[in-house]
């Protein structure tokens, strides 16, 4: 399967919280956002990832756009650039550059298991890691579901 998108909204809740806290969520390098709240990423050239009806995946791949939420005059800033998406020994993670607490991508989601449309576009189950965590203004403890991740 190839993949032109990705769609996801991070945590319905956690978007909720930052509007109600009169805070933004402003979009950038291409990012979009759907009707729903939702956000949309273009996939970069070159990825390889490739996943099976079954779940199992291998290769990684890039999307285009950053997405940063703030409220609370700055004290919550969460910024998610260029995700990506890596298949690896501990299963397929979602990733993001430039986290608060690395100096390289980290994985801020754990990604399974997965639900194949009949129009070939895949669903997967999000929680969110230790990094993530950090990354996402340190409101969820690891393990914690979020929305989930769509590919087309």
């Amino acid at each position: 399967m190839s993949f032109n998108r990705l769609t996801w909204g991070v945590k319905a809740s956690f978007r909720a919280y930052v509007e109600a806290a009169e805070g933004t969520i402003t979009l950038s390098d291409g990012a979009t956002k759907n009707d729903d709240g939702t956000f949309v990423f273009n996939a970069l050239p070159g990825g390889d990832l490739s996943i099976e009806p079954d779940g199992s995946a291998t290769g990684a791949m890039r999307f285009q756009g950053t997405v940063t939420f703030e409220a609370h005059g700055g004290m919550l800033k969460a910024t998610l650039a260029e995700l990506g998406l890596e298949a690896g020994a501990d299963g397929l993670v979602l990733t993001v550059l430039d986290a608060p607490m690395n100096t390289d991508r980290c994985a801020i989601a754990k990604l399974g298991p997965v639900t194949v449309d009949e129009d070939d576009a895949v669903t997967l189950e999000a929680e969110i890691t230790v990094d993530g965590m950090y990354q996402i203004a340190d409101n969820y403890p690891p393990g914690t579901a979020l929305d989930l991740v769509r590919l087309d």
